[in-house]
């Protein structure tokens, strides 16, 4: 049975400079000497021994591994962010598929954050002829380069542009590749398609990105840090545009994934902070550290001795370093925190807004 799909050619994409939107990056960024104005004297102090154990794990050569939720983009926290990358205190970022869309509408016209109830109700929520076409096209390059979802998008803001092969060399890359390489192949078809569907020409495609310098991910892409781009089919508004490929979203994607699970593999006595991520960060990072713990028994090893940081400003009355609480306390239904209390090692749970708690932890690292 053959099910009857939404044709998204069909979809009337505006100029993204029509949007009319919330946030611009100039007038409303936070500078990392900003001070913190809502930590209480507790949380304050656990800010201060966080900031202490990324002291001792970046001096024993262990990661420092932060994943984030879109606000943290959204609330122009991206001068912080860099700060944190630029002193070495940070050695892999990772966020969802809005994470990564903020970050490029900042680099790309300086403002982003739409109305999300007004819009949808003219039809125009996520219907942006740039924001779709230029980071899916990012995606279909670079699944056919080999690159993850955050590098590819990184790249092509920090090179403000995007090199594209001619159809004729990329149908000679799929003829050669598709007995020994078939993987390869289909990146270079999935490719092909798009030059030959949109009319693109061979080439750099210049696109630049005035405000790049707010950009965490080309910031990333700069330093040479890993910045994982973890997205789910149709969340995000890049899947409303035709330029939309499953099979570039999934292979950079996965690629991206695998990237993390590397990082989480080799955390040691490091610390991994999940800042305003009730979702992404849990249920990726236990996968990744079920298949770490899985190869370090392998070896006779055991990977307890990591110290988890979850922050977010939900109120928990549990003290969620004496691990779960029972079924009947409200508190267990919180997943990030009790996803994060399984993984082993130590956890902590602070409530908090991502601003305070992002410039604190950065002041206190300087």
């Amino acid at each position: 049975m053959t099910h009857s799909r939404l044709d998204r050619s069909q979809i009337r994409m505006k100029p993204l400079a029509e949007r009319a939107n919330k946030r611009c990056i100039e007038a409303d960024c936070i500078m990392p000497n900003t001070r913190p104005t809502g930590l209480d004297d507790d949380t304050a102090a656990a800010v201060g021994a966080t900031a202490e154990r990324i002291r001792k794990a970046r001096g024993t050569g262990d990661p420092v591994i932060m994943s984030f939720g879109a606000h943290t983009i959204k609330n122009c926290l991206s001068p912080v962010l860099i700060e944190l990358m630029g002193g070495g205190w940070i050695s892999h970022l990772a966020t969802n598929g809005a994470g990564i869309i903020h970050d490029w509408e900042f680099a790309w016209q300086g403002q982003s954050s739409e109305d999300v109830r007004v819009n949808v109700e003219r039809g125009e929520f996520g219907n942006w002829q740039e924001t779709g076409y230029y980071i899916n096209l990012a995606l279909v390059v670079g699944a056919y380069l080999d690159q993850g979802y955050g590098e590819a998008v990184g790249k092509m803001i920090e090179d403000e542009g995007l090199e594209i092969p001619d159809a004729a060399s990329l149908a000679a890359i799929v003829r050669e590749r598709v007995d020994d390489e078939p993987e390869g192949a289909a990146a270079a078809a999935d490719l092909l398609s798009a030059v030959r569907r949109f009319d693109l020409s061979p080439g750099l495609l210049e696109v630049p990105h005035p405000w790049k310098r707010f950009s965490v991910q080309a910031a990333a892409s700069r330093l040479g840090i890993p910045f994982t781009g973890h997205p789910m089919i149709g969340h995000d508004i890049i899947y409303n545009h035709p330029m939309n490929h499953g099979g570039a979203v999934g292979r950079t994607a996965l690629r991206d994934f695998l990237t993390f699970a590397a990082s989480v593999s080799q955390i040691g006595a490091g610390v991994y902070l999940s800042v305003g991520s009730a979702v992404m960060s849990p249920m990726v990072f236990e996968k990744s550290m079920s298949m770490a713990q899985n190869l370090a028994l392998q070896e006779g090893r055991h990977l307890d001795t990591h110290h988890i940081v979850v922050v977010d400003i939900a109120p928990s009355r549990w003290d969620w370093r004496q691990g779960e609480p029972p079924e009947d306390n409200p508190d267990y239904y919180l997943r990030y925190n009790k996803t994060f209390s399984r993984m082993g090692g130590t956890m902590q749970y602070l409530n908090a807004d991502n601003r305070d708690f992002l410039l604190a932890l950065c002041q206190a690292l300087a």
